[in-house]
């Protein structure tokens, strides 16, 4: 059974089922950019590691990489809520993101969390409201960002890749992939929509989440 939500998911938002959601996704997403990609590139998943108190945290984000010579071409991350959250998590995704624009990589940001700081500060006037969103930020102009946005209750972004300049782009539906790791994980059966998410919600996204909810198949 699908998640009830057409979007992205704020259940999955709760520290138990995060990593596990991350993970897949960056498996299905691997998956799927391998398929699109192949021939020129390779698609490897790649992982940082830090510690937030006594714990070691593992993040899992995928390099497009030039298949000849092992170049960056796109560095494609997903933010967590840790990286959101803590000190030590927002140093270890900039640092990520950092090492690739200063290849003269492209950069791809997923960003599926709700609570937090947002990781790269831009202005949003004359942007409308969201809750999600991918922003791309090209070799060739790094600091003009492409955003593709998205609320609870709308479905998640079809958005460009780009690859080497002398390639051309290609495009990934992150609501599919989204929902092929929810699948794959059988998250419909595991979460009790029940009761009210881990993740605090506002006023506006809380009323999202109850439409949503009020209008999901019987199981």
């Amino acid at each position: 059974m699908p998640s009830p939500f057409p979007g992205m998911d704020p259940y999955l938002e709760d520290d138990a089922l995060w990593p596990w959601f991350q993970h897949q996704l960056a498996v299905t997403l691997q998956q799927t950019l391998g398929v699109n990609v192949k021939g020129r590139y390779a698609v490897l998943m790649a992982e940082r590691r830090f510690r937030d108190g006594p714990r070691e945290l593992i993040e899992q984000h995928l390099c497009i990489r030039e298949a000849a010579d092992g170049r960056l071409v796109t560095l494609f991350d997903l933010v967590s809520p840790a990286n959101k959250r803590t000190d030590a998590g927002r140093q270890a995704y900039l640092a990520t993101r950092q090492e690739a624009l200063a290849a003269g990589a492209n950069a791809v940001e997923i960003d599926l969390v709700l609570r937090g700081r947002p990781m790269i500060d831009y202005s949003r006037d004359g942007l409308p409201d969201w809750d999600y969103a991918v922003t791309v930020s090209r070799a060739t102009h790094p600091v003009r960002l492409e955003i593709y946005t998205s609320t609870l209750l709308k479905r998640l972004p079809r958005f460009v890749v780009p690859l080497a300049t002398d390639d051309r782009q290609t495009v990934v539906d992150l609501q599919a992939a989204v929902g092929e790791a929810y699948d794959a994980c059988d998250f419909a059966s595991r979460i009790d929509y029940g009761r009210d998410p881990a993740v605090p919600l506002t006023d506006v996204a809380r009323s999202r989440s109850a439409e949503a909810l009020a209008n999901r198949p019987a199981s």
